[in-house]
C-alpha cells in the first residue's frame, strides 16, 4: 500500500557520450525524461528530425515484409501462444543482426516488391476478368468486334435495357426512319441487364439507325477487338492461366524468403529502439561539448543509475527535490497478492500527488467480492487451475497478463471457498446425477447455508458486507485527513458520520422492517437503544451545523449542512447496491440447477448419459464464462463507485520510463 517515491534526476555530461549514455538509459528503463528549459546561452536542441524519419521508414518496410511473410507463409503457432511472451534475444544475437542489417534491409525490400508484382498481377487479371464478363453475351458472336462491314454494308453492335425486346426495336425503328431500305437486326443475346444487337445496313443508312437506336438508349460495347468474341476469350483466359502461374512463382519466392523472418523481426525492433533514441536524442539541451538530462527516476533506482552511467562516463549526476507545484509520475509498489490488482487501479485512475495507494486495502474486497458472486466451487477450481498452470508454464509472459491471471487466480480461490461455504459444485450436479443415474440419495451439505434455500438471510450478509466496505473507505478518508493534520475535516466528515450511519443502523436492526427482511429478531438493552438515537441525532446534528463550515454565512451554512444530510440517501444506495452479490449469487447456482435439470431430461440411458455430458460441458462452461464476466464488471464497480467514491479521486498518471519498446524480442541484460 504505497506509492514509490520519486526523485528528479538530472545528468551533465561531454557531448561525445551522449549517445551512450542515452543507451544505458534506455536498456536500464528506469527514468521517464522531462527536460528542463535551459535559458543559458550556448544551449540548443539539435535536429534528429531527418535520421528519425529514416528509421522509422526501415521500421515500417520490416513490417510491411512481416506482413507480407504472415500472410502467404504464416508462422504455425500454438493456441497458448499469446502466453509465450518476446522472445528473449542476447546481445551477441542482437550485435549479429545489426552487423547484418543491410542484408535485413535488402530482404524486406525484396518482400515488398514482390508483393507488389504480385498485386499489380491480380490487378491485370481483374481486369482480364472484368473484360471476359464484358464480352461473355456475345460469345456466340463469329465476327470481330471491332468489324465495320463492307464497302456498301455497315455492322452495328450494341445493347439496349432490358425492358426492350427484339420485336420492339424493330417497331420502333420503322416507325423512326419509315423509308429505310433493307436493314437486318439480329439478337446476339439477352439477360436482365439489357438486350445484345447484331445490326447489318446499308452504308448510307448508318448515321440515320444509329441515331435512332440512341433516342432509346443504345450504347455501343465497350470492348473493341479484331478477334471473335470466342477467339478473345479463349486468348484473355490462356492470358490469366499464365499470369496466375507467374503469381504462383512469386509466391514461391516469398516462401523461400520465410527463414529470414526472425531477423527481420529483430531489425524492426532495433530501427524501433534506435528511432526512439533519437526521438529523445532531439528533446536535449545540448552546448557545442556538453549536454544535459533531467527526468524522474525512483528513488531506490538512484543508485544503479548512478552506479551505470556516474562512474562510467565523465558526467555529473545530480538528484533534486520535487517541487510543491511539480507533479511526479506514479508508480505503485505492493506485496506479490496486492499487486496483481494493480491494473484495477490503474483503470480507475493512479493516485495522485499526496493521495494513498488503495490498492492492498481493495485488494482484500475485491476477491472477496468476486468469490462471494461467482460462488460455486468447481468454478473457482477450474479458474485456478488453469490460471496457476498458465503461469507456471509461460512464466516470461507479458506483465499485465501476468497480473490479470494472478487477479483471477485468487478469485478463483476465494470463489472455491464460497463454493464450500455454499455447498455449490457445478450447482448441484451430484444431487442430480446421482439420483437420475445411480438412483441414490446424495447430498453434499453447505458448511454454512445454501442462498437458494435462503435469500434473504444471503441479502443481509450482502449489506453488512457492504456496509463494512463503506466504512472502511470513510475510514481511509479519516486517516487521510489526519496525515494532513486536517483534524477538524477528521471530526466533522468522518466521525459524525460515522455517528449518524452507526446510530441509524443500530435504530433500523430491533425494527419490524428488518425482522421483515432478516427474518431475525434482535432486541438490544435499553442502554444501546438510548445510545442509538444518541449517535444519530448528535451526528445528524453535527452534520447539519458542521457540513458548511467553509461558508461564513450563516443561513448558507445551515443550507449546506441540510444538503450534506440529505446524502444519508446516498448511503441507501450505496449500501443496496451490494445486493447485486445476493443476485449474481443466485444467478450462477440458479443457472447452473436448470443446466442441471436439462443435462437428466433423458433419463437413465446410454443416451441420456451421453447427452447429460454434451449438456453439462456447454451448459456449465457458458454459465461460468458469462458469470465470470458478470463477477468482474460488478465487483470493479462496487469498488470504483462505492468504495473509492468515498475518498479517492485517482488524479495521477502513469510512469512512461525512456526504455527499450520492442515488438517482437526482449533483449536480455548482461549482468
Amino acid at each position: 500500500m504505497a506509492v514509490l517515491q520519486m526523485q528528479r534526476v538530472s545528468i551533465c555530461g561531454l557531448k561525445r557520450d551522449r549517445k551512450a549514455i542515452l543507451e544505458t538509459i534506455q536498456s536500464l528503463g528506469v527514468m521517464e525524461m522531462d527536460q528542463i528549459r535551459q535559458d543559458d546561452g550556448g544551449f540548443e536542441k539539435m535536429d534528429t528530425t531527418n535520421a528519425r524519419q529514416s528509421f522509422e521508414k526501415k521500421v515500417h518496410l520490416f513490417e510491411q515484409a512481416l506482413h507480407i511473410l504472415e500472410t502467404y507463409t504464416p508462422e504455425k503457432k500454438s493456441f497458448l501462444s499469446g502466453f509465450e511472451g518476446k522472445t528473449l534475444l542476447g546481445k551477441e544475437r542482437l550485435e549479429q543482426t545489426i552487423r547484418q542489417r543491410k542484408q535485413a534491409v535488402e530482404t524486406g525490400s525484396a518482400l515488398v516488391g514482390i508483393s507488389k508484382e504480385i498485386a499489380e498481377l491480380k490487378n491485370e487479371i481483374h481486369g482480364l476478368y472484368n473484360q471476359i464478363e464484358s464480352l461473355t453475351p456475345w460469345k456466340s458472336l463469329d465476327i470481330p468486334m471491332n468489324s465495320r462491314g463492307t464497302d456498301k454494308t455497315a455492322v452495328i453492335l450494341g445493347t439496349l435495357s432490358g425492358q426492350w425486346t427484339l420485336e420492339m426495336v424493330k417497331e420502333s425503328l420503322k416507325e423512326a426512319e419509315p423509308e429505310l431500305e433493307e436493314v437486318h437486326l439480329e439478337e446476339v443475346s439477352s439477360d436482365r441487364d439489357g438486350i445484345y444487337l447484331l445490326i447489318i445496313c446499308l452504308k448510307k443508312d448508318e448515321q440515320k439507325i444509329e441515331e435512332a437506336l440512341r433516342s432509346l438508349g443504345f450504347a455501343r460495347p465497350t470492348v473493341k477487338s479484331c478477334k471473335s468474341p470466342g477467339e478473345q476469350i479463349k486468348d484473355w483466359e490462356k492470358k490469366i492461366h499464365g499470369l496466375e502461374e507467374t503469381i504462383k512463382k512469386k509466391e514461391k519466392e516469398i516462401e523461400a524468403l520465410a527463414s529470414a523472418r526472425e531477423e527481420l523481426q529483430i531489425a524492426s525492433d532495433y530501427y524501433r529502439i534506435r528511432a526512439e533514441k533519437y526521438q529523445v536524442l532531439g528533446t536535449l539541451p545540448q552546448s557545442e561539448r556538453v549536454f544535459c538530462i533531467s527526468g524522474y527516476v525512483a528513488k531506490k533506482q538512484v543508485p544503479l543509475l548512478r552506479e551505470r552511467i556516474e562512474k562510467v562516463y565523465s558526467c555529473v549526476l545530480d538528484e533534486e527535490d520535487l517541487k510543491e507545484d511539480e507533479v511526479p509520475p506514479t508508480v505503485l509498489v505492493n506485496n506479490r497478492f496486492s499487486s496483481s490488482m494493480e491494473g484495477v487501479v490503474e483503470s480507475y485512475g493512479l493516485p495522485g500527488k499526496g493521495e494513498i495507494d488503495p490498492t492492498t486495502v481493495m485488494s482484500f474486497f475485491y476477491v472477496f467480492f468476486f468469490g462471494l458472486m461467482l460462488s460455486d466451487a468447481a468454478y473457482g477450481a477450474i479458474i485456478s487451475v488453469c490460471c496457476f498452470v498458465l503461469l507456471k508454464k509461460f512464466p516470461r509472459m507479458e506483465k499485465s497478463m501476468q497480473k490479470s491471471l494472478k487477479l483471477f487466480f485468487y478469485c478463483g480461490l476465494s470463489t472455491l471457498v464460497w463454493g464450500v461455504l455454499f455447498g455449490g459444485y457445478f450447482g448441484d450436479v451430484i444431487t442430480v446425477a446421482a439420483k437420475t443415474f445411480l438412483g441414490k440419495t446424495v447430498e453434499v451439505k453447505a458448511l454454512w447455508f445454501v442462498p437458494l434455500n435462503n435469500p434473504m438471510k444471503m441479502l443481509v450478509y450482502s449489506m453488512l458486507f457492504g456496509t463494512i466496505h463503506l466504512f472502511v473507505g470513510l475510514g481511509i478518508k479519516g486517516y487521510i485527513c489526519l496525515k494532513e493534520k486536517r483534524i477538524l475535516d477528521f471530526f466533522c466528515d468522518v466521525v459524525l458520520w460515522y455517528a449518524f450511519v452507526i446510530g441509524l443502523i443500530l435504530l433500523l436492526i430491533p425494527s419490524q422492517v428488518f425482522v421483515a427482511i432478516s427474518q431475525m429478531e434482535v432486541t438490544f438493552p435499553p442502554a444501546v437503544n438510548l445510545l442509538a438515537k444518541g449517535l444519530a441525532i448528535g451526528g445528524a446534528a453535527g452534520l447539519f451545523l458542521m457540513s458548511g463550515r467553509e461558508s461564513k454565512n450563516p443561513a448558507l451554512r445551515l443550507a449546506l449542512g441540510a444538503y450534506d444530510l440529505y446524502n444519508i440517501t446516498g448511503w441507501l444506495s450505496d449500501v443496496l447496491s451490494y445486493s447485486r452479490l445476493l443476485a449474481l449469487g443466485l444467478a450462477t447456482g440458479v443457472i447452473a440447477s436448470v443446466v442441471n435439470q436439462m443435462g437428466i431430461m433423458a433419463g437413465k440411458s446410454v443416451v441420456g448419459v451421453i447427452i447429460f455430458i454434451i449438456v453439462f460441458l456447454v451448459g456449465h462452461s457458458l454459465n461460468m464464462a458469462i458469470n465470470i464476466l458478470g463477477a468482474y464488471v460488478h465487483t470493479n464497480r462496487l469498488q470504483f463507485v462505492e468504495f473509492f467514491g468515498k475518498f479517492y479521486e485517482g488524479s495521477g498518471r502513469g510512469f512512461h520510463p525512456f526504455t527499450q519498446q520492442t515488438k517482437y524480442v526482449e533483449i536480455k541484460e548482461e549482468k
